[in-house]
């Protein structure tokens, strides 16, 4: 997460809404440059009372079930909205699964409320859904509502945190705006390894014995850690058949993309060669390579909290776009 002292007041009179909210990844984001939050929503349970706990508030439920009138008038629009029936990893029903028509909700309340700028999140494959038509549809709909549409594909690894995760990120602003072009952020030159963020100490984390991992690299000895790699994921080897869950890599590079689901012994975060035992990160560690700061309160469900990480935004990356917005003086 981003320290803006300088900028921590800028969206001070703007107002957004928070759906899909999971566990707030943009909230933090635009309330770290002073912007307050009128809604929020979320489906899920597990994800409503984490949320609660850390911004005094419990999410609405089912957008679907959410009349217009009942969201209040914002500025800002923010939607992680789900990502699995786009995601390589799902069934890839886009629109035909009745999580992808969610859409069309958001559409809805953008009809009625008119926001000024949209801030639409989903994962790296929904530019590619079904030959693009679906990305198609989403821009056709939101221009035909009185915004110009950009998109495109950013990598969380590229703005300050080791975790290598490419989301789709398309920002709309209203037409009599007049904002025909916008440039999106530039990776940072900041040099960050998955080291930098781990834990002195561990606990209840899921340990591999090395003896049965078959490496295709030379395990770094302990004291070359503080050499950087490139900024990805290094993979050293791996255990059992060698499956996504089941691969090894340097903690000098990033962390591979946390999961919601998955399998293997490392599922959900992937293996990590750290002061020569091999295990997963933990839920602490999850929260960090997110953006998230420290005295974010998790689940005391360690499974809750990988699920969570594994679907939520990277803060770091909402507070570059908003940066950039800044500095284009959008907002």
């Amino acid at each position: 997460m981003i320290n803006n002292h300088n900028l921590k007041n800028s969206l001070n009179k703007l107002k957004f809404i928070d759906l899909f909210c999971g566990i707030g990844g943009f909230r933090i984001a635009l309330e770290s440059f002073g912007a307050k939050c009128v809604f929020s929503s979320d489906f899920d349970k597990d994800c409503q009372d984490i949320y609660e706990l850390n911004f005094g508030e419990k999410p609405f439920g089912d957008i679907k079930e959410i009349k217009n009138k009942d969201v209040p008038n914002h500025d800002i629009l923010c939607a992680g909205f789900p990502c699995q029936p786009f995601s390589i990893s799902g069934k890839q029903k886009g629109f035909k699964d009745d999580r992808g028509n969610l859409f069309f909700d958001i559409a809805r309340i953008v009809r009625a409320k008119k926001p000024k700028i949209l801030i639409l999140e989903n994962v790296f494959h929904f530019a590619k859904h079904d030959n693009g038509k679906t990305l198609a549809t989403v821009k056709k709909i939101i221009k035909e509502n009185g915004y110009t549409f950009f998109w495109k594909v950013l990598n969380a690894s590229e703005f300050g945190v080791p975790q290598s995760r490419r989301r789709t990120f398309m920002l709309a602003f209203l037409k009599k705006m007049k904002i025909n072009n916008f440039i999106f952020p530039i990776p940072l030159e900041k040099e960050i390894s998955l080291f930098d963020v781990l834990e002195k100490k561990v606990n209840d984390v899921k340990i591999v014995e090395n003896k049965i991992v078959n490496y295709i690299k030379k395990p770094p000895a302990f004291e070359n850690l503080f050499n950087y790699v490139p900024r990805h994921p290094v993979r050293l080897g791996t255990i059992n058949n060698g499956g996504q869950g089941d691969r090894v890599y340097d903690p000098r590079g990033h962390a591979i993309t946390l999961s919601a689901y998955g399998g293997g012994t490392g599922s959900k975060t992937g293996l990590y060669l750290v002061n020569n035992v091999i295990r997963k990160l933990s839920p602490i560690e999850c929260a960090r390579v997110s953006g998230f700061p420290d005295n974010y309160k998790l689940s005391k469900n360690k499974q809750i909290s990988y699920k969570q990480f594994g679907n939520t935004v990277v803060v770091d990356v909402i507070q570059h776009l908003i940066i950039k917005m800044i500095k284009d003086k959008i907002l």
